[in-house]
């Protein structure tokens, strides 16, 4: 009897561990939500609608604006750094995944990566951020461009750092021109990035 209290109590305990995690999970992806459609000084009582919780309940995970805001642009990392082996896995062909994949950074980067912006002032955090977004993205397009070049070449031409800073320039005019077509320029990019692996 005892034993059966033990394991239900632990199994308890596992689900509210878990909880919290969920929660916070639902919080970043409403906050990232609202600040992609009202930006990131959007009122804290919009993004609780959008969570569907109370307002406290933000607070409660994240007590400061900018540490909500650097929870998601984190969080937007980390979905972007998770969907490359995932791409790679489902994809008919390794290009498939490169190109899919592309164009989810094409996403974080013309709807997201303005949340760096917002710790304007804070050139610590601001940079701790980039440094982040490098040392987790860099390996991911690393190893997908890897892939998606090894039937071409097994000496990829270009590095990865390289690839995400070219898309990077290629996004920079996006946010102020709506007929700029950013994707479209990317693609372009990644297809002379596979032609030149052909000898």
């Amino acid at each position: 009897m005892a034993d059966t209290q033990s394991k239900q109590a632990h199994a308890a305990e596992i689900k509210q561990v878990g909880r919290p995690r969920q929660s916070e999970q639902a919080l970043l992806d409403a906050a990232a939500a609202v600040f992609v459609e009202a930006g990131v000084d959007a009122p804290v009582r919009t993004i609780a609608a959008r969570a569907g919780v109370g307002v406290g309940t933000i607070y409660r995970h994240f007590p400061t604006r900018p540490e909500l805001v650097v929870a998601v642009y984190r969080h937007q990392v980390e979905a972007c750094a998770e969907a490359g082996p995932r791409l790679l896995a489902e994809s008919p062909t390794p290009e498939a995944a490169l190109r899919s994949w592309v164009a989810l950074f094409v996403d974080f980067l013309v709807t997201k990566h303005g949340l760096a912006g917002a710790l304007q002032g804070d050139t610590a955090g601001s940079d701790a951020l980039h440094t982040y977004f490098v040392d987790r993205l860099v390996p991911v397009c690393g190893s997908l461009l890897e892939a998606a070049l090894e039937s071409l070449d097994p000496a990829p031409p270009i590095d990865a750092y390289n690839v995400l800073k070219g898309i990077g320039n290629l996004c920079i005019g996006s946010a102020g021109d709506a007929r700029y077509e950013a994707e479209v320029l990317v693609q372009l990019l990644i297809s002379g990035v596979l032609a030149r692996g052909v000898r």
